[in-house]
């Protein structure tokens, strides 16, 4: 048995850019606040990193009611990016949260609806002590651009990755949207606009209608599917970005125990993000390290990278 297996990985980067995780087990944005919140449920120090809640250039309110609504083996949620935004977050959030942070990374998810909100907010965060990096999410309608999805056009995705890294020295993750053609393009794309990692995948878009009144429950009629039943695609488009990926990939969708994390890994991510998992087991990314542990203590495995992307296919 392997006394203690080294957990550590490496998600990429150069110079400052370098993120080396504790664990692999990160937690994902939107289901896990701004960290403070589930620090009574256990340390944050026991997971690899998390991702903070959707940052903005200006406080936003979000989406009408109703904004979730649970599916069969998972949930829509059509919240709309609400968050007390960059400035609060920095001034308010952030000297608390660095408290509990002395080893888990704290990566900040950002999102604006035009190239110079997505610089303004990297610029902000570059200097910000305890900030290891930034999550851009591309899900995002580019105002200014008749509302094309950022993430689903390859050129938009990437002047998007462009302008964030040439406003901050951090550590740059870009969150890939599931809802495109060919995953392989987007990643090519961000690569292309100097990503230092990849993230993926955010949610599926989908809704749900109630027969009764003949309407669609959501707010917004449509929302972002999350949970158990995502992830086996999920994994697959895993897989498939890792056959062309050159940077580090972090993969999410459904995962809730230490197997459903190693799918994502054996497929070719370096690290994970634990996301609905988190309303139902706040405790689950802590306990989904050490499930891992005793995996690879039971395997006899004493390096976790030697798990990535070993699977015979």
């Amino acid at each position: 048995m392997a006394s203690n297996p080294n957990m550590k990985v490496n998600i990429g980067g150069k110079g400052r850019a370098n993120v080396v995780l504790e664990n692999p087990v990160m937690t994902a944005s939107g289901t896990f606040g701004y960290g403070l919140e589930f620090t009574k449920y256990f340390k944050l120090d026991k997971i690899g990193g998390l991702c903070t809640k959707g940052l903005s250039p200006k406080p936003r309110e979000g989406n009408p009611y109703p904004r979730i609504v649970e599916t069969p083996s998972g949930m829509l949620n059509s919240i709309g990016l609400q968050n007390v935004g960059v400035d609060v977050f920095i001034n308010d959030k952030m000297p608390e949260l660095r408290k509990h942070c002395k080893t888990s990374k704290i990566i900040a998810n950002i999102f604006a609806e035009d190239l110079e909100g997505y610089g303004e907010v990297a610029r902000k965060l570059d200097q910000v002590e305890g900030i290891a990096g930034v999550e851009i999410n591309i899900s995002c309608p580019n105002v200014k651009h008749g509302g094309i999805v950022f993430g689903t056009d390859p050129n938009e995705a990437r002047k998007v990755v462009e302008m964030v890294r040439k406003n901050t020295s951090l550590h740059v993750m870009t969150k890939l949207s599931p809802n495109v053609t060919d995953i392989k393009v987007m990643v090519k794309a961000v690569e292309d606009g100097g990503t230092d990692s990849i993230s993926l995948v955010n949610t599926f878009t989908g809704m749900k209608v109630d027969v009764e009144t003949g309407k669609p429950i959501l707010g917004t009629v449509r929302g972002g599917l999350s949970g158990p039943a995502i992830r086996p695609m999920a994994v697959f488009l895993t897989w498939e970005a890792s056959k062309v990926a050159t940077v580090p990939l972090i993969g999410m969708g459904g995962i809730t125990d230490y197997k459903d994390a190693l799918e994502f890994i054996l497929a070719g991510a370096t690290a994970v993000q634990v996301g609905t998992m988190n309303f139902v087991e706040p405790k689950g990314p802590a306990v989904i390290v050490e499930d891992l542990k005793k995996f690879m203590k039971r395997k006899k495995i004493t390096d976790f990278k030697e798990l990535i992307g070993s699977m015979e296919a």
